[in-house]
This record gives C-alpha cells, sequence and structure tokens, in this order.
C-alpha cells in the first residue's frame, strides 16, 4: 500500500498542468507545517500523516523536475 494522500498518485500528479501542481504544492506544505506545529505541542494523534503529507510534496517535487527536464510533458491544453 502507497502512502500519501488520495487522489495525488504519481498518475493522477501527472494529468496536472503545472499552475494546479503549484497550488497542490502550496496547500501540502501548509498542511505540512500544521501538522509538525501539532506535533511540537503535543497535539497530533495522526503521526502518520507527517510522513504522507512529506512523500506528497516529494512527488510534486520529482514531477516539476521531470517536467523541467523533458522527461515527461505537461497534459496538453487541448479540449
Amino acid at each position: 500500500m502507497a502512502i500519501g494522500s488520495k487522489g495525488l498518485s504519481p498518475y493522477d500528479l501527472d494529468e496536472m498542468d503545472d499552475e494546479r501542481l503549484a497550488e497542490e504544492l502550496s496547500k501540502a506544505k501548509e498542511e505540512l507545517f500544521k501538522l509538525r506545529f501539532s506535533s511540537a505541542t503535543g497535539q497530533l494523534e495522526d503521526h502518520g500523516r507527517l510522513k504522507a503529507v512529506r512523500r506528497d510534496i516529494a512527488r510534486i517535487y520529482t514531477i516539476v523536475r521531470e517536467r523541467e527536464l523533458g522527461i515527461r510533458t505537461a497534459p496538453s491544453s487541448e479540449k
């Protein structure tokens, strides 16, 4: 079983455009900040969520970097 958020699998991230990836990245970073703060104050109940959010951030960075290098292509905007 993969660790991460539902809807943020590599296949789902690959279908997102660059703006949506940036939005998901900022949401994940904000959630990680809140989780770290809760952990520091002793109020965190789901410690596995920290690992999941860190992996989500890493997946997003990987997709962005692969697009920069030309390994992956962004989805076409034709509809």
